[in-house]
Order: structure tokens, then sequence, then C-alpha cells
């Protein structure tokens, strides 16, 4: 189940080649990858999907594919429009917004819920849930949820985590980072290994 910082990937945006980036992204504590790049043909995006693969494996991770086609693994994150009923298969998530869009969930394992902040990815998207509004989505939600949308700093993270989130999905603050490394590390010190936020002094 994804929890902690689990990284969305966009290499029109990366500082590097993606593999690149998220085997950085790895190296500084993240686990959880969703690959998007839902505008690469299949083939393309198959391919990709097994060079990330191997790289999170070998740290105990899982590759998350955005999109009903696994290509060829057993993980994927769906959007709010569909399908429904969701395809069965090892872990399932979905991208939620509202409370509407919460019940009409079955057997998903999960969700993200957006966008808690205004967010330059998607510009214009929202409005921004806020810290109070997540909580509300997160009381809410039947299945565990990750926050997602304009988090970029530890504060945030602690935020989100006291609105209830078992982790946040960040997109810009890995993949525009100088050095995802750091930025990953930064970011996924603030969880304990129950996904829990760490103090500030806890974490020192």
């Amino acid at each position: 189940m994804p929890r902690g910082l689990v990284v969305l990937t966009d290499r029109w945006q990366a500082t590097r080649p993606l593999a690149e980036v998220v085997a950085a992204a790895v190296a500084g504590g993240v686990r959880w990858v969703v690959l998007r790049e839902k505008d690469l043909p299949r083939p393309e995006r198959a391919a990709l999907a097994a060079d990330l693969r191997p790289i999170l494996a070998e740290a105990g991770g899982t590759l998350v594919v955005a999109g009903p086609d696994p290509l060829g693994g057993d993980a994927v994150h769906l959007p709010s429009a569909g399908p429904y009923p969701p395809p069965r298969l090892g872990l399932v998530g979905r991208s939620c917004h509202n409370t509407a869009e919460l019940a009409r969930l079955s057997t998903e394992d999960y969700v993200t819920l957006s966008p808690v902040h205004p967010t330059r990815s998607k510009p214009g998207y929202g409005p921004p849930l806020g810290p109070d509004g997540l909580a509300a989505l997160v009381a809410a939600s039947p299945v565990p949820a990750l926050a997602l949308g304009g988090i970029e700093t530890p504060d945030q993270v602690a935020a989100c985590v006291r609105a209830g989130a078992v982790g946040v999905a960040v997109l810009g603050a890995i993949m525009r980072a100088d050095d995802p490394a750091e930025a990953a590390a930064t970011l996924a010190s603030a969880f304990d290994g129950r996904g829990a936020w760490r103090s500030e002094g806890e974490r020192r």
C-alpha cells in the first residue's frame, strides 16, 4: 500500500532523463513511483516501465502505472473518470477530488486527494482543498488516502499527515529539483517507517 513519499513522473519537467531522476529519488528514500507519461505510445511506455521497475525493485519499491493498463505489472492508478468497476489487479488506486467521487469507490485499495495546494503542474486546477478540506475528504474516504497537489516542503507534508493522509504524492518537487535525491530525502525524512509524521526533534 503506498504511504510516505510517493513520486509521480513527468519527463517534460524532469531535469535529467527520467530513469536517472527516479533512481535518484529512490536513493533519497522513495519506494513508490507512479508512471504517468500518458502521451507516449504504448510500446514506448511499456519499455519505460520495464526500465523503471528494476530500479524500484532493487530497493524493495513498487512502480504503479497511471491508467487501466498495468504495462506488464500488477499495480495501476486510475483517474476519477473511470473505468468503473476497476480492473482486478494486485493494487488499484484512484484519483478523487470530492465526496461524490469517493462514494463511487468499490474495490480500490487507496486514493489520492487533490489538489491540496495550487500546483504549477496543473495551473488553474482546483479549487485547492487546503488542510481542512483535505481532512474532510480523508474522513469521508473508505480507503487510505494520499495527499496530492502543490506539496513541496516538509511543513506542507506535516499538515497533510495531521489531516489524516498516510502519505503525500509529489511531482514537481522531485522532477524539477536540481538534486532529486536530496529533495526526496528531505521530504521522505518527514515520515517514520509507518508513514507517520516525524517531528523536527525526531528527525535530528
